[in-house]
Parts: structure tokens; C-alpha cells; sequence
């Protein structure tokens, strides 16, 4: 998901290069036992809480960077199986538009995490527990407001709005195959227009004079023009909490953030992630005691500076800047996920045939 602080801290918590909290509290890393946990390259965490509960669970938390959340996947996928010991004891960040794939690997063992019920329903996606939903972003288009309102341009209301040839060369995406907002922005598009529709929406952004980019870093730090990286797009597939942290980590103080997010409705794409346990750990004890800490109020909270993800739990309250700089579209677009686990990689590789060949 999200994630990145402006200028160089937005690099170690907010995107794909964000980094991996490997704190240890002296006291409870020398004979503690050790919890692996794979993530994406966006998942960060406070030092203060990781040493916290390592302190108080005696035990020494290690965190391995997976790429993005399909390519962690892929990688344990190619690691685990039958009798073999996996290379981590849990998997952050499977996201909605993976679910389908990691479920049908048999990849998690199923665990009813003890906060469990003061989840909302919409959130748990898989009714036998192998994974716990654990936090939300909204998948949209980032617009720079200055760049608009310079040019005396109106906004797109609509995706159909962007082949309007006055958009002409103002958008970057991230490629679905490749990138999980790229994907998820995609799976928004197959909702919006059908699966008999949605490539030729795409033919028409191809001849609009689209850009496409492998990464959200690359996206909004070097094409999109309304952030540090001042690019020639100002228009970004990015998320609904993105202007909360140009806000937030402005080098002066400001009274909005210099952008904001197209929410109309169909324009977005609701990204869930979840955490499981793997199958075959040593350390299934330790595994549970963690799936819960993600649920409670402390991780919970702690989640949105670090992460600029929303918690699931809807008791943790969020930040006054995070609030007052991100957006939350009254709809967004859907798919049912027994269709995404049939279609998507068919769907990836006609996107690719069409728009990369």
C-alpha cells in the first residue's frame, strides 16, 4: 500500500522502498525465541512498539522484505509445500486482488485471532480464518491541484473522462502485473466496463497518450507532478490517503494538502490486506499471540503515520492531520472475488498484450 514521507523519512516508511523495522530491545532478543515475518515492501512499524513487544513477549521479531505484495506471494508459493519448514512464520499484506491465489496454494493455517469479532463483516473475505484482514486503502487517481488550477482545466468525473482528449499525456499508471495499486486500478476498470469493455477503455487511455510506469514509487516520485519528484503527469494511480501524508510531512507548514483524489463513484478500488499463518511453522504459538497484536488498538493506531493504510478496527481513532488530508469515496468499485481468482491472470495478460506490445 501506501506509503512514503517527504522528503527522505517519506522514503523509509510511505512506498515500495519502505523500510523494515528490525529494532530489538536488548533485554529480549538474547535467548528469545525468534517470529519471521514476510511483508511487503510498504509495511512498516514503529521501533518503539516492536521493541515493546518483543520485550514483552520475549521474543525477537524479524521481518523480511517480499517485494511487492504479488511478489511476496509468488515467493512463497515457490518456497513452502508439502513437509517443508516455510521461509517465514506469517504473511502480511496478501491483499484482496491476491486472496484468491494464496487461498488456493493452501498456504495459511486458519486462526480465529481474539479481536476478531469487533471486525466489520465486509472486511473478513475468507469465512474459514486462513487470513485475517488487518487494514484498507482506497486505490485512486491523485490529482495536483496547482497544475489544475494553473492550466484552468476541470477535473475528470469519471475514468471514461480521462480519453478525453484534453487529458492528453496527464496520466501515469502503474503496470497490474507488476504492481499492486497497477492491479487494483486495473480490477476498478473491469468493474466499471465490463470484461467485454474494459480493454478498449484501455486502447482509448493507450492512444491518449498514457503513461506507464512498474512501481508506485516511480509513479509518484518521478512522473507525478504534485509531489517531491515534480514529473510531467498530474495525474497518478495512487491512494485516497496520499494527500494526508503530502500534508503531514510538508517541509512548511500548510493549510491543505497540495492534492487530492478523484472519488467519484467507480473511480476507486477498496484495497484490503491481511495476515496469515503459514503452514508448517514451528512457531504456531508465537504466530497467534502476533495475528492478534495486528488487531489490537495499539498496532492499530499506530498504522495510519506509518503506513498511511486505514485499520480495520473500528475503535482505533486516527490522527487529526490524517484525517483532514485523506478522502474516503462514499462507493467504490467491486468484483466478486470467485471472478478475480478465475480471470485475473487472463485479464493481466491481455492488458499487457494491448498496452506494452
Amino acid at each position: 500500500m501506501l506509503k512514503k514521507v517527504f522528503p527522505i523519512l517519506f522514503i523509509l516508511i510511505f512506498g515500495l522502498s519502505a523500510c523494515q523495522p528490525t529494532a530489538q530491545n536488548p533485554e529480549s532478543s538474547e535467548g528469545s525465541r525468534e517470529l519471521t515475518i514476510m511483508t511487503h515492501d510498504s509495511f512498516s512499524i514503529s521501533a518503539e512498539l516492536v521493541s515493546k513487544y518483543e520485550a514483552e513477549h520475549q521474543v525477537k521479531l524479524t521481518f523480511i522484505q517480499g517485494g511487492d505484495a504479488g511478489s511476496a506471494l509468488n515467493r512463497l508459493v515457490l518456497t513452502s509445500g508439502e513437509n517443508k519448514q516455510p521461509e517465514a512464520d506469517i504473511l502480511y499484506g496478501l491483499d484482496n486482488t491476491f486472496l484468491s491465489r494464496g487461498l488456493e496454494q493452501d498456504l495459511f493455517e486458519p486462526y480465529e485471532a481474539k479481536n476478531l469479532e469487533a471486525i466489520p463483516d465486509n472486511f473478513k473475505l475468507d469465512p474459514e480464518n486462513r487470513v485475517t484482514p488487518i487494514d484498507f486503502g482506497d486505490v485512486c487517481i491523485n490529482y495536483d491541484k496547482a497544475w489544475f488550477a494553473d492550466n484552468q482545466l476541470e477535473l475528470p468525473s469519471s475514468l471514461k473522462d480521462l480519453a478525453n482528449p484534453m487529458y492528453r499525456d496527464l496520466l501515469v499508471v502503474e503496470n497490474p502485473a507488476t504492481s499492486s495499486p497497477g492491479l487494483s486500478f486495473l480490477m476498478a476498470s473491469i468493474a466499471e466496463f465490463g470484461e467485454t469493455g474494459y480493454l478498449d477503455f484501455w486502447q482509448s487511455l493507450k492512444d491518449n497518450g498514457l503513461t506507464v510506469v512498474a512501481d508506485w514509487e516511480t509513479a509518484y516520485y518521478t512522473n507525478f507532478s504534485g509531489s517531491s519528484g515534480k514529473g510531467p503527469q498530474p495525474l497518478v494511480v495512487s491512494y485516497a490517503s496520499s494527500p494526508a501524508a503530502e500534508l503531514i510531512y510538508a517541509e512548511t507548514e500548510l493549510a491543505e494538502s497540495p492534492t487530492a483524489s478523484l472519488v467519484a463513484p467507480g473511480m476507486c478500488w477498496r484495497q484490503i490486506e491481511f495476515a496469515g499463518i503459514l503452514k508448517n511453522t514451528p512457531n504456531r504459538d508465537l504466530a497467534e499471540d502476533f495475528i492478534d497484536f495486528l488487531l489490537s488498538r495499539e498496532f492499530q493506531e499506530d498504522m495510519p503515520m506509518q503506513m498511511f493504510v486505514y485499520p480495520v478496527l473500528p475503535e482505533a481513532s486516527l490522527p487529526e492531520g490524517f484525517v483532514r488530508g485523506s478522502q474516503i469515496p462514499e462507493s467504490v468499485a467491486t468484483l466478486d472475488s470467485a471472478l478475480i481468482a478465475e480471470q485475473r491472470d487472463l485479464w493481466v495478460n491481455d492488458w499487457t498484450n494491448l498496452i506494452l506490445k
